[in-house]
C-alpha cells in the first residue's frame, strides 16, 4: 500500500476527506468525465498543434481543475471551499470562438472527422467535452451548480470544434461534409 494504490476502494467506495463516496454516483461521473477530458486535452497539448493552442489549452486545462473543484465540494459538503468560477472565463472562450470563426468562415455543415491528426484529435476532444457536459448537467438536475459552469463546457465544445476547424483550414486541408447517400 502507498501513494499510487490504497486498496480501499476494491468495492466500489472512495474514502475521500473521511466521507465514503459510492464511485458511480452522479458527481463521481461527473468528475470522471471531466478528469478524461482534462486528460485528453494534455494528450492534445503534447501534440504538434497550433502554438496559439497549447496555452490556451493549459488554461481550459485548469478551468477543468476549478470546475472540478466544485463539483468535489457539492458532493463532499459545505465545510470545504472551492474556487471561484467567474462568468469572464466564458466571455474569454466566446472572444476565442469569435476570432477563430471569422478567420475560418466554416461552412453550416457536419463535417467529417479526420482529414488531418490535429484536427481529428480536438473533434474527439469535442465529444468527450459534450459527455462531461451532459454528466454534470445530469448532475444539476438534483444539486445546484454555478450555471456559469455549465455555460462554460457548452462553449468549450464549440471551442474545441473551431480549433478543429483552424487546424484544418492552416494546413490547407479540404474537410468533408457527409453526403447522405
Amino acid at each position: 500500500m502507498g501513494l499510487f494504490y490504497t486498496g480501499k476502494g476494491d468495492k466500489g467506495k472512495s474514502l475521500i476527506c473521511g466521507k465514503k463516496i459510492d464511485k458511480t454516483c452522479c458527481e463521481m461521473e461527473a468528475l470522471g468525465h471531466l478528469d478524461e477530458l482534462n486528460s485528453l486535452l494534455g494528450l492534445i497539448r503534447s501534440y504538434q498543434i497550433q502554438p496559439q493552442f497549447q496555452e490556451g489549452l493549459k488554461g481550459v486545462q485548469e478551468n477543468l481543475f476549478i470546475i472540478q473543484a466544485n463539483l468535489a465540494v457539492i458532493m463532499l459538503g459545505k465545510k470545504f471551499k472551492a474556487p471561484e468560477f467567474p462568468h469572464n472565463k466564458i466571455t474569454g472562450l466566446e472572444t476565442v470562438i469569435d476570432v477563430l470563426e471569422k478567420e475560418i468562415q466554416p461552412e453550416k455543415k457536419f463535417v467529417i472527422s479526420g482529414e488531418n491528426q490535429q484536427a481529428a484529435w480536438f473533434d474527439y476532444a469535442r465529444t468527450v467535452c459534450r459527455r462531461a457536459e451532459r454528466e454534470t448537467l445530469r448532475l444539476a438536475k438534483k444539486k445546484k451548480i454555478n450555471p456559469d459552469i455549465l455555460a462554460y463546457l457548452n462553449r468549450l465544445s464549440g471551442f474545441l470544434f473551431a480549433c478543429a476547424r483552424y487546424e484544418s483550414k492552416i494546413a490547407n486541408i479540404k474537410e468533408h461534409n457527409p453526403t447522405y447517400r
